[in-house]
């Protein structure tokens, strides 16, 4: 047998385990995301806010509780920069301003010194809609080969 067809024998042995692997990695994964999906519903609430300022920021720059530093974090996501909001929450106590973690998919959408209804649960803002009527959000149309791949991706799914 030549050499190449070994070699090319052994690629595709090694390729084809590594997507085996990648296979349950992401089964595991999606029921994991699943049961923290779940505990963030039944923790939701849903609250009237203002919102000051957002920014993408790392976790230790973003002002967050002492308590959120402390959690077991990997080093990578201590590193990576997450989407906060700066907001005034109107409680019966009192309003306060605090500092919110918001998810990935609103963070484009949220408006700015607007005030809002947001579904919370804990640090974690899920969901808005407008107080007063309908917010009438500007949406950029992003640039780039990220961009483009994430619109598609939505097409297919039908959204």
């Amino acid at each position: 047998m030549p050499v190449l067809t070994i070699v090319l024998i052994i690629v595709a042995v090694v390729l084809l385990g590594g997507l085996i692997a990648f296979y349950f990695l992401g089964k595991k994964a999606d029921k994991k995301r699943d049961e923290q999906q779940a505990q963030l519903d039944a923790m939701a609430q849903t609250v009237s806010m203002l919102v000051i300022d957002k920014k993408r920021m790392h976790l230790k720059d973003a002002g967050l509780p002492q308590a959120v530093m402390d959690a077991k974090l990997p080093w990578y996501a201590k590193a990576s920069k997450v989407p906060v909001a700066k907001v005034k929450i109107n409680g019966p106590g009192g309003s306060q301003i605090m500092t919110m973690i918001v998810e990935n998919d609103i963070f484009e959408d949220l408006p700015v010194k607007k005030e809002i209804k947001a579904t919370v649960s804990g640090l974690y803002i899920t969901n808005f809609r407008g107080n007063h009527g309908n917010l009438q959000v500007e949406k950029k149309k992003k640039k780039g080969i990220r961009a483009w791949a994430m619109r598609k991706q939505k097409e297919l799914k039908g959204e």
